[in-house]
C-alpha cells in the first residue's frame, strides 16, 4: 500500500488561495488505511480551508467528494461533472491518484493535499508503472501534476537534460520526457510562468537516505497492557 501524510494546512491554504470554487476529493483506499486522506481527514481539511477563507474574508465555495480510489480510471470518471464545474481540485489521494486526476483533466489545476512518503505492498503477479517517487515533499502543484522525481530518469527539477529529443527521454525512445509532459501540461493551463523561478536544490532527507522508512502515528498506537509488557520482559 501507499503511505502518506497531510501537507501542512498553511501550505494547502496558500496553494488554494486564488481559487473560488474548490472540490476536495478523498480516497477510500491506502490513504484511508493510514489515516491521511479518508473521509474524516478530507472533511477536516475542507473545514480548515473554509475557516481560513472566512478569517481572511475570501469568498470560496468548497465541496467534498469521496472516491473508492483515485488511481483507476473507472472510479474517477463519475467525478467528471463536478470537477468540470470547479476552479481547482484538492486531492487527498497519494501522488499516483493526483496524477491520474491531472491526466484525466489536464485543463484543471489538481493540487496535492498529501505528501506521499513511500509505497509498499504486493511484489509479484502484477506490473506497475512508477508515477510517484515517494520523496516525502510533493512538488506536483508546480509541475502540472507530472512528477519529475519519478518520471524523469535523472529526477531533474529545473527542466530537461540535454539528452531529451523530440519529447522522448535519452534512456529509451519508448519513454516520454517528463519535462516535455510538464511543459505541455502547464501550457494547456496557461501557467508556463510557473517554469520561470529556479527550483532550489531538493531536500532529500524525507526520501530514501536512511534505509527502510517508517511512519509512526503515536496517537493511533495502542499501548500494550502492563501485564503483557512485564511478561515480555521476563521472557527476554
Amino acid at each position: 500500500m501507499i503511505v502518506a501524510s497531510q501537507k501542512p494546512i498553511a501550505e494547502i491554504i496558500e496553494l488554494t488561495r486564488d481559487h473560488k470554487k474548490l472540490i476536495v476529493i478523498g480516497c477510500g483506499a491506502c490513504v484511508t488505511v493510514c489515516f491521511a486522506g479518508g473521509e474524516r481527514e478530507t472533511q477536516a481539511l475542507a473545514l480548515g480551508l473554509r475557516l481560513a477563507a472566512r478569517r481572511e474574508k475570501r469568498p470560496v465555495e468548497i465541496t467534498v467528494e469521496m472516491n473508492v480510489r483515485q488511481c483507476e480510471w473507472e472510479f474517477i470518471e463519475p467525478l467528471s461533472e463536478k470537477i468540470a464545474a470547479a476552479d481547482a481540485v484538492v486531492s487527498t489521494a497519494c501522488g499516483v491518484g493526483v496524477q491520474f486526476l491531472a491526466e484525466r483533466w489536464p485543463d484543471k489545476r489538481i493540487l496535492p493535499g498529501l505528501n506521499t512518503s513511500f509505497m509498499g505492498g504486493p511484489i509479484e503477479q502484477g506490473v506497475w508503472l512508477e508515477n510517484c517517487g515517494g520523496c516525502g515533499n510533493c512538488v506536483l502543484a508546480d509541475t502540472g501534476g507530472v512528477c519529475p522525481v519519478a518520471r524523469c530518469a535523472k529526477s531533474m527539477l529545473n527542466g530537461p537534460c540535454g539528452g531529451s529529443q523530440n519529447g522522448k527521454c535519452e534512456v529509451s525512445k519508448d519513454i516520454d520526457c517528463a519535462w516535455q509532459l510538464i511543459y505541455d501540461r502547464l501550457k494547456l493551463q496557461g501557467r508556463l510562468d510557473q517554469l520561470t523561478p529556479l527550483a532550489p536544490p531538493k531536500d532529500w532527507t524525507p526520501a530514501r537516505d536512511g534505509g527502510q522508512r517508517k511512519v509512526v502515528r503515536e496517537d493511533l498506537r495502542l499501548a500494550a497492557p502492563e501485564s503483557e509488557v512485564e511478561s515480555r520482559k521476563s521472557e527476554g
